[in-house]
C-alpha cells in the first residue's frame, strides 16, 4: 500500500483551453513547496494532482506546505491499493475503526474506463460492505464521513474527509504586481490576497530611518519572510523616504502631509515597478477605514500614478482583515509597535 496526497482544485479546472498551463504551474509550485519533506514524485492524474510520499515523509510539513499553496482548494491523504474491490475492503477494515461516524457516503469516480465495474456499482457494493462492517447508515447529504474511491490507471485511491486549502489561482499565473507594504495589518493581507489571485508580488517598504529607528524595516523583513510561505520567495525593496518627508514637513501644513506622503510613495513605487517590468501597484486601503481613505483622498492618490493601483481590501471590514492576518500568520508581527513613515 502506498501513501499519496490527492490535490483538488476549482478555478484552474474552469479555464478551458488555458487549463493545461494553470495545472502545470500548480504542479510546479507544489514541487517547490514540498522540497525536503519526503515527497518522491508529483504528477497530474486526470483532474487532480498526486504527490507520492516516501515511508519517511514528514506528513505535518507536507500538510502545511500543500495547504499554503495557492490554487489548492482541498487535499486528502490517500492510500493506493491494487485495482480490486477486495483490496479496498481490506483497507477499510483497518482504516474505518480510526473514524467515528453514524452516517457515511461512498463517492466513487472511475477515470480508468477499462476498469469493468462502473462507479454506481462500486458505490452500492462498498456501501453495503461498510454498512455490514460498522452498522453505519448511508446518507447522501450531510454524512458524518465521506469515503472517496478513485479508480486510476494503475490502481485505486481511497481517502476520507478533505483538508481545506486557500483555493484561488497558482502564483505566477496572473502576472506580477508590486505591493506597498507598511508594517501594519492591512498591506500584508492585501499582498497575500493578490498572491491568492495568482499574482507574484514584489514588496516595497518606505522607511524614514535614520530620522526614526529601524523598527519598521525589521518588521517589513519579518512580514516578507512570512509571505514567502505563499509564493516561495518574496523580493523586498527598502525605499528611504526621509528626505522627501523632511521637505514636505517644511512646506506643507500638518493636515495634508499624510496625503502628500502617499502621493510621493505611489510615484516612487510606480517608477520602481516599471524598472522591474511590473504593470500594477497594490495597496492595503479599505474604504473609509481611516480619514485618509475616503473616496476623495483615494482619487487624489490615484491621480499621482499612471499605472493601475489595485486595492483588494477596498470593501473589507477591519474584523475580516484581522481574521485573515491571523490565519496567514502576519498578525503577531503587524501589531508590534514601530516608528513608520507616517509617525513624522
Amino acid at each position: 500500500m502506498k501513501r499519496l496526497v490527492v490535490v483538488k482544485f476549482h478555478e484552474p479546472a474552469l479555464k478551458g483551453k488555458n487549463r493545461p498551463m494553470f495545472l502545470r504551474r500548480l504542479a510546479s509550485n507544489l514541487r517547490r513547496a514540498i522540497k525536503g519533506t519526503g515527497v518522491e514524485r508529483v504528477w497530474q492524474q486526470h483532474l487532480m494532482i498526486c504527490l507520492a510520499l516516501r515511508d519517511d515523509a514528514d506528513w505535518d510539513a507536507v500538510r502545511q506546505r500543500v495547504g499554503d499553496c495557492m490554487g489548492v482548494a482541498k487535499f486528502y491523504l490517500a492510500s493506493k491499493v491494487p485495482p480490486d474491490l477486495d483490496a479496498v475492503k481490506e483497507l477499510l477494515l483497518s482504516e474505518l475503526p480510526l473514524h467515528r461516524f453514524d452516517t457515511f457516503r461512498i463517492t466513487a469516480h472511475r477515470s480508468n474506463k477499462r476498469f469493468p465495474i462502473r462507479s454506481g456499482e462500486i458505490n452500492r457494493e462498498m456501501g453495503a460492505y461498510v454498512e455490514e462492517l460498522t452498522g453505519g447508515r448511508v446518507r447522501l447529504k450531510g454524512a458524518d464521513l465521506e469515503i472517496f474511491i478513485d479508480v486510476i490507471s494503475d490502481g485505486m485511491l481511497v481517502y476520507f474527509d478533505p483538508i481545506q486549502g486557500y483555493g484561488g489561482m497558482p502564483v505566477d499565473s496572473s502576472g506580477e504586481t508590486m505591493a506597498l507594504m507598511s508594517g501594519g495589518i492591512d498591506s500584508p493581507v492585501a499582498a497575500w490576497q493578490m498572491m491568492r489571485r495568482g499574482s507574484r508580488v514584489k514588496l516595497a517598504h518606505f522607511h524614514s530611518h535614520p530620522l526614526v529607528d529601524s523598527s519598521s524595516i525589521e518588521k517589513a523583513a519579518e512580514l516578507s519572510e512570512i509571505l514567502t510561505r505563499y509564493q516561495y520567495d518574496a523580493e523586498l525593496f527598502l525605499v528611504p523616504f526621509a528626505g522627501v518627508q523632511q521637505r514636505i514637513i517644511v512646506d506643507v501644513p500638518p493636515p495634508y502631509r499624510v496625503l502628500l506622503y502617499r502621493r510621493f510613495m505611489v510615484r516612487i513605487a510606480e517608477a520602481l515597478a516599471r524598472q522591474q517590468g511590473i504593470a500594477a501597484l497594490v495597496t492595503g486601503e479599505s474604504l473609509a477605514q481611516v480619514a485618509s481613505q475616503t473616496l476623495e483622498n483615494i482619487a487624489i492618490v490615484d491621480a499621482a500614478a499612471q499605472m493601475p493601483i489595485l486595492r483588494p481590501l477596498i470593501g473589507s471590514n477591519k474584523n475580516d482583515i484581522v481574521d485573515t492576518a491571523r490565519q496567514i500568520g502576519t498578525f503577531p508581527v503587524s501589531i508590534i509597535p514601530d516608528q513608520d513613515c507616517c509617525s513624522l
